[in-house]
């Protein structure tokens, strides 16, 4: 059986401002090509199909295109909902779904298999919906299920106790964050908020044990923790912070036995995204960044002092230039103390106020013609304080 495992579609996303949907569309378009081409018996997709849980129109009808495209092209689907997901809006027309479309956002499912066939015999397909302990605990009280990990360990005990009594090759679906995968800068907001406040639910690799193979979702990079334990990532880059990530999915072979072979297949990224550093004009004038005049832009200024409507300007060069940042030269160190420790009790009103301008213009003193102003205004209020 050929199996083609893709993740975190997150339909709906907008990138700075920006939609994705069409560029989404063109990926998916080339992902039914490689189904087509390939032979794919069946398609995973692990989790955030949706963005949102409340999905605009639109979304739904790429997500209904790409499904229908995938069963024309001759394989079957299995789509499991993940954090981003509202299971009841994912799964409302489940039952209604064309043979050979599966769409598994019921929890109380775990363990229950989707059994296709090949020439080798039956494979089971357990999709593991994304468990939040609060709302699915109380399927299984005798169970203490107070975090994601111990979520994830009953369902996959779940899914290997009927292993057991069914026999047979078998694959795994989960969303989750599992052990030794690293994320992305700017990647998850929920990963970097649960690391940020010490409460990130890691799944160890271990409890993972069982199924042939595991397609994971929900880490945007590609991903291999073991021969059968891997994340495929996003199909489209979502945040700078993955630029360097590569788009694709994985080609997961079984054969009589088992898992014979994973191929990685790139996808054609439909507009490459780039971080430019150095100041606005060098920027706007250095011929080494003229290949990046069709990328997405993300431009680093290293101005001491902002320039007027760097926006603008940067457009003009770099249509697609998404955003800006300011890491002015030296700014780590002028900016190491707060304008208040700098500034303290005793220092004279005019080095004061010399000591601001440093402050918002990353370190630039008052020119000479400012100085001047700024002592007589200081003087003339003094006198005014004195009266």
């Amino acid at each position: 059986m050929r199996i083609l495992h893709t993740s975190d579609w997150h339909i709906g996303r907008s990138f700075h401002g920006h939609s994705t949907l069409d560029a989404l569309r063109r990926v998916l378009d080339g992902l039914v090509s490689e189904v087509r081409q390939r032979a794919v018996d069946l398609v995973i997709v692990a989790g955030d199909v949706f963005d949102s849980a409340m999905p605009a129109a639109d979304c739904y009808r790429l997500l209904t295109d790409m499904l229908t495209g995938i069963r024309e092209a001759g394989a079957r689907v299995v789509v499991t909902s993940g954090n981003h997901d509202s299971p009841a809006r994912l799964g409302f027309q489940a039952p209604l779904l064309r043979e050979g479309i599966h769409v598994a956002t019921d929890p109380s499912a775990v363990g229950t298999p989707i059994t296709l066939d090949d020439e080798h015999g039956p494979v089971h397909i357990y999709p593991i919906p994304y468990l939040e302990p609060a709302l699915v605990r109380h399927l299984w009280p005798e169970e203490t299920l107070r975090t994601h990990e111990q979520v994830v360990r009953h369902a996959m005990r779940l899914i290997n106790d009927d292993r057991a009594a069914r026999g047979g090759r078998s694959v795994a679906i989960a969303h989750i964050f599992a052990a030794g995968v690293e994320a992305t800068p700017q990647l998850e907001r929920e990963v970097r908020q649960s690391l940020t406040q010490g409460t990130l639910d890691v799944v160890p690799v271990a409890d993972l044990e069982g199924p042939d193979y595991i397609a994971l979702g929900h880490i945007h990079g590609r991903a291999q923790l073991s021969d059968r334990v891997r994340y495929a990532g996003a199909p489209l880059h979502y945040s700078f912070g993955e630029a360097d990530k590569p788009r694709g999915a994985w080609l997961v072979e079984l054969d009589a036995e088992g898992l014979a072979a994973t191929d990685w297949i790139d996808f054609a990224v439909p507009r490459p995204l780039v971080t430019l550093d150095g100041t606005i004009e060098e920027l706007l004038s250095a011929p080494e960044y003229d290949a990046h005049a069709d990328s997405w832009v993300c431009a680093v200024l290293t101005d001491r002092t902002a320039p007027l409507e760097p926006m603008r300007r940067l457009r003009q060069r770099f249509p697609f230039c998404a955003t800006i940042e300011r890491r002015p030269d030296g700014d780590a160190d002028e900016r190491a103390a707060s304008y208040r420790d700098r500034v303290g009790r005793g220092t004279p009103d005019p080095q004061i106020v010399d000591g601001f301008l440093r402050h918002v213009r990353r370190g630039e003193a008052a020119t000479d013609d400012e100085a001047r102003i700024i002592a007589d205004v200081v003087a003339a209020h003094g006198a005014e304080v004195a009266r």
